[in-house]
């Protein structure tokens, strides 16, 4: 048996694909990734020992652009899954697919004649009675307009707008119909949710497996360990693959924060880049790192509120500080809150003062909650059981 897992999205879409490819091998079933070429994500596969083949452009290349044209990314991605998805798939039982909306990914499996699933690691995007959809691109719903049943109708013609061209151009070309609802037509009627139930709980029509996490057995650098064990827990401070929505200043206001609690800080560079702001030896830099490892020593963590960031703190116990930026991530970080492992930043723009208000709710927060661990390989014995 082989699988077709496929993405276009950041190290928070790829690395859980990576688990559940990890979680098929177990299960005696082959997988391959079909994702961005970007050098992260083609590291972190060969890593788990995953083939992969590069998907669309580079990611780092879109997320670092000032306006990306969000109509020619859509155009680009949808023809780009239909010329390398339709090659993989052709030796392949089944396709799942997974972050920026992934139109293509059905249609292929469709003329392949294999069984497709949609993925998603959050509810953030998916048609509900009790919250309205996100922003997307192209023409807004009116001010003023409250019924959810309305907005997400028209949240349906954004996407249309946005995908349609393209997607009904290629299906054409390999004798498909249009589709009318290419949102629906994506998500299926039952999409998988792969994220914890108690961080996330839902009443959707959904097959909810849990998170799918990659064991990481690395160790921390030698100069890390030295830094950890030189004295109490620090705080950790990393925005991941935010790159140019990292807020700005965020690397002084975090530091100054936790000097005001009298903590060490480790600054997670990522895509944002963050550096340190002076030569004191309390502050410690890391780029690649195993967050697993590193935030069971830490005594907070303050970050984007990604899905895989907020569930890896949660699983390690790690008090959070989540300053949601876009998306998914104001859900997580009213979840933390929610569940008393952490603060939700109230603006999207912190200074030292009101990071440190956070981090003091932060810290003194005790709950803890128990993060189910075999998310992947329910969902890989699901893809057995499917095919």
């Amino acid at each position: 048996m082989r699988v077709l897992l496929t993405t276009w999205g950041s190290r928070g879409d790829v690395e859980p694909l990576a688990g559940l490819a990890v979680a098929l091998r177990e299960a005696g079933a082959d997988a391959v990734v079909c994702g961005p070429p970007d050098e992260d994500f083609v590291s972190l596969l060969a890593r788990a020992g995953v083939a992969h083949v590069p998907l669309g452009p580079s990611v780092r290349s879109v997320v670092t652009r000032e306006r990306p044209d969000p109509f020619a990314l859509a155009d680009e991605l949808v023809t780009a899954r239909f010329a390398t998805l339709t090659e993989v798939a052709a030796d392949c039982d089944v396709v799942v697919a997974q972050g920026l909306l992934p139109a293509g990914a059905r249609d292929v499996a469709e003329r392949a004649g294999i069984p497709y699933v949609y993925a998603c690691y959050h509810l953030h995007g998916l048609p509900s009675p009790h919250f309205p959809p996100g922003a997307r691109p192209g023409t807004p719903s009116p001010a003023g307009e409250t019924d959810n049943r309305v907005l997400w109708r028209q949240d349906a013609e954004r996407v249309n707008a946005l995908y349609g061209p393209a997607l009904d151009r290629n299906r054409a070309a390999i004798g498909l119909p249009p589709v009318d609802n290419v949102r629906d037509h994506v998500f299926t009627d039952r999409p998988w949710l792969a994220a914890d139930p108690v961080l996330c709980p839902t009443d959707l029509d959904v097959l909810q497996t849990g998170a799918w996490l990659l064991p990481d057995e690395r160790p921390l650098s030698d100069e890390l360990e030295k830094f950890l064990d030189a004295g109490e827990p620090p705080v950790y401070v990393g925005f991941g693959s935010m790159a140019a929505y990292a807020p700005e200043g965020i690397a002084r206001a975090a530091t100054d924060a936790i000097r005001a609690h009298g903590r060490r800080i480790v600054l997670g560079s990522g895509w944002a880049g963050l550096t340190a702001v002076d030569d004191a030896e309390d502050c410690f830099v890391v780029d690649e790192v195993n967050h697993q490892a590193l935030f069971r020593r830490v005594a907070a963590v303050v970050h984007h509120g990604g899905a895989g960031t907020t569930t890896t703190a949660a699983r390690a116990g790690a008090p959070q500080v989540v300053v949601p930026r876009i998306a998914d991530q104001p859900y997580w970080a009213e979840r933390v809150a929610e569940l008393g492992i952490g603060a939700a930043h109230p603006d999207p723009v912190p200074t030292a003062e009101s990071l440190s208000a956070a981090l003091a709710t932060a810290l003194a927060s005790e709950a803890r909650v128990d993060i189910r661990t075999d998310g992947a390989m329910v969902a890989a014995k699901r893809l057995v059981e499917l095919v």
